[in-house]
């Protein structure tokens, strides 16, 4: 389909808790204003990382929401997808899209 107008939002290299607040107040605004209703976040820089990385991606997917828009991160690196799926937010991160019934896995 056709792309967003507007660039993916970017996080930094290191998102720690040292850089957590910083980031946030730098980001939050601008998921806030993004023009589109989708607004893309490109994780692929971050290399280093802990758990503030996840709460402040947490913190923009609600700052999404109480504009009505949506929150897509593009790029998340393994580790810090696997810290997602370890503390269960691996779904509001990264939703899976909906397989229709001949790919359904059944347990």
């Amino acid at each position: 389909m056709a792309s967003t107008s507007s660039p993916a939002l970017q996080l930094p290299r290191e998102l720690t808790y040292r850089q957590a607040r910083e980031c946030l107040l730098h980001l939050r605004p601008q998921v806030v204003a993004f023009s589109a209703s989708l607004v893309p976040v490109d994780a692929s820089a971050v290399k280093v990382f802990d758990s503030a990385a996840l709460a402040v991606l947490l913190a923009c997917r609600r700052a999404a929401q109480e504009v009505g828009k949506r929150l897509v991160v593009e790029g998340l690196p393994k580790g810090l997808q696997s810290m997602a799926a370890l503390y269960g937010v691996d779904g509001l991160l990264m939703p899976q899209t909906l397989p229709d019934s001949s790919t359904a896995q059944q347990r």
